[in-house]
């Protein structure tokens, strides 16, 4: 079957994914994998197999088996789609690092993204760019377990609220960047050193860290490099670690020094492109939602008022002002006026703004209407106690606001709106918008709004309750997603490479079809002559010698190769140890049992 979407809309969870998600998916061009690139994928999920059967969560290998992921091939993502959509979630394709908004709004609706890009032979311990190993591998696994897959979607839920800053976009563009050179073929050194430089420049002038830097840093200490269990023996869970052959390996020594997760994780700042010094430590998965609770209780989409108007005006973003009656204000807000004690009795947008209720647009009250911008007063009205969105019709008549009629609306605040009313909106019973004509609105001596600048739409709530990113109805606001421009960069398949893939694939015919032995001595030889650098070949054809117990020559002139590359080039000398403990590793009746349950 080829792959020919990163949109898998038979399944319920992709289905359900708002459009301006949607333009992230791209085609997962499955066709486009070479042999190479599976070999690198089953010596990484063989390793894996390895090591974390001892290290990771005990979740993790039933979760390989049941998101139907091969320890021998690379996964198609409409596949996993298909086993994912058993257990709620679903997965789109996309290309490479997408900004952490929408990466977090994607969990809200259960959906992982998978960057469909395969690491290169030389970054099989670690890269810094997502990968289909760290995606599929790492992150799919451990959504199995019920309680982590429920925290997984409340990270995204609270994460797609979480202000964020120019800044946080402009950090994310840089390594982004970075992490693209780093991946690329025969990047330029001066380019990657100064691409470098950049992050950490802008890093360092982050300024204070926004609701959304603050939450990424809890999503890295957890999602991406946590460690669960016991201080003195955790277990790894996190996608990073699970991912990283090297990392995986290294992080459960003592020089990684081991935190107990809190909410103080917030604080510590992440290094995208190196290994990490410390780590933290969570008691079980309840701990996590328990520490996101707790942050998320003090962010503005919970808390509202002036802190979160601020908040909105600081991002110079689109953002949604949600009044306590429920109607929600979506626009780049410019402006709150405060009284003497410092609570705001009137916000304003500039630009495209728009109107909603419970996410959904009101009619009539688009951007296309706003367009210019849209400003309200917030707060208690002087001619009752009662909150202005709970008034009856009754009451409203009583005070002698009806619909036709000119009215005068005073506030506690000391705002003044007089005019004639047009329209009296309702939802869910709550009193939300309020439109006048011929209207004046004045605070003291200002003019906040003139008869002359056309009908004056009122918003209704006593306070601002909640303060979120983006905006409420992201598909009729149009909000412009902010898809990538630099895009990943593939390998080129030249003549040469070609030649070496013919040879990988030539292996993995005779592994898999237990027939043709005789042939791989030539084969290496080919290897040996026309591609000398390449160490991993070599490796699969000694595993092959070595389970049919045949050709013992040829199995020590590889040994000797192999040892000898071991001991020369230290880049190597690591993977080349694992791949040698992994071929004894692959005798044992547990590692054989393992083999034979997985996803061919």
């Amino acid at each position: 079957m080829k792959e020919t979407s990163g949109i898998s809309l038979d399944n319920a969870a992709v289905a359900a994914t708002p459009k301006h998600l949607l333009q992230f998916a791209v085609d997962q061009r499955y066709d486009d994998y070479t042999l190479v690139d599976h070999a690198v994928w089953r010596f990484i999920m063989r390793q894996n197999i390895f090591f974390l059967k001892e290290y990771a969560h005990k979740v993790y290998f039933q979760g390989l088996l049941d998101t139907g992921i091969s320890f021998e091939r690379i996964p198609r993502i409409q596949e996993m789609n298909d086993i994912l959509a058993k257990i709620g979630w679903g997965a789109v394709a996309v290309d490479g690092f997408i900004p952490p908004a929408a990466f977090m709004e994607f969990q809200a609706y259960k959906v992982l993204v998978i960057a469909c890009d395969m690491r290169q032979i030389h970054h099989i311990e670690y890269t810094p760019a997502p990968d289909i190993v760290h995606e599929a591998a790492g992150h799919a696994p451990i959504i199995v377990d019920r309680e982590y897959s429920k925290y997984l979607q409340r990270f995204g839920e609270v994460g797609a609220k979480a202000m964020s800053s120019k800044k946080d976009f402009e950090l994310y563009q840089a390594i982004r960047h970075l992490s693209i050179l780093k991946e690329q073929p025969n990047s330029d050194p001066k380019e990657i050193e100064e691409a470098t430089k950049l992050v950490e420049h802008r890093q360092k002038h982050l300024g204070d860290p926004s609701e959304m830097a603050l939450l990424s840093r809890l999503h890295w200490w957890t999602v991406e490099y946590g460690l669960i269990g016991p201080m003195e023996n955790p277990k790894i869970y996190g996608a990073g670690l699970l991912s990283s052959i090297g990392e995986s390996v290294s992080c459960l020594e003592p020089h990684v020094r081991k935190i107990p997760y809190s909410i103080d994780a917030m604080n510590q700042p992440f290094d995208i492109t190196t290994k990490q010094p410390q780590l933290f430590v969570c008691r079980d998965f309840q701990h996590l939602k328990d520490v996101l609770e707790e942050f998320a209780s003090k962010m503005a989409y919970q808390v509202g008022g002036l802190e979160g108007v601020n908040k909105a005006i600081e991002c110079n973003n689109v953002a949604t002002c949600e009044y306590s009656s429920g109607l929600q204000v979506s626009g780049v807000f410019t402006e709150a006026i405060t009284d003497e004690k410092n609570s705001p009795v009137y916000l304003r947008t500039t630009g495209k703004s728009a109107l909603a209720f419970g996410n959904k647009e009101l009619p009539g009250h688009g951007i296309n209407y706003h367009k210019e911008g849209f400003g309200s007063p917030i707060g208690k009205w002087r001619q009752t106690s009662t909150r202005p969105e709970l008034l009856t019709d009754n009451d409203l008549r009583e005070l002698g606001i009806v619909q036709g009629k000119k009215t005068k609306l005073e506030f506690v605040s000391g705002i003044v709106v007089e005019g004639k009313i047009d329209e009296i909106v309702r939802r869910d019973r709550r009193l939300v918008l309020i439109t006048f004509s011929n209207c004046r609105t004045k605070y003291g001596d200002r003019i906040l709004f003139d008869p002359d600048w056309g009908a004056y739409d009122m918003a209704v709530g006593e306070r601002i309750s909640s303060v979120f990113n983006g905006a409420a109805d992201k598909d009729a606001y149009n909000q412009v997603a902010l898809v990538p421009k630099e895009r990943t960069i593939k390998v080129p398949s030249d003549a040469k490479r070609k030649k070496l893939e013919n040879l990988y694939a030539q292996v993995r015919k005779i592994r898999e079809s237990k027939t043709g032995y005789e042939r791989l001595g030539e084969i290496w030889e080919t290897q040996q002559a026309e591609h000398p650098g390449d160490w991993l070949l070599s490796m699969e054809i000694f595993e092959i010698l070595d389970t049919i117990d045949q050709q013992p020559d040829l199995k020590a002139k590889i040994e000797k190769f192999l040892n000898q590359k071991k001991a020369t080039t230290k880049d190597l000398s690591t993977l080349i140890g694992w791949g040698f403990r992994l071929v004894e590793y692959h005798k044992r009746p547990e590692y054989q049992a393992t083999l034979q349950a997985s996803p061919k």
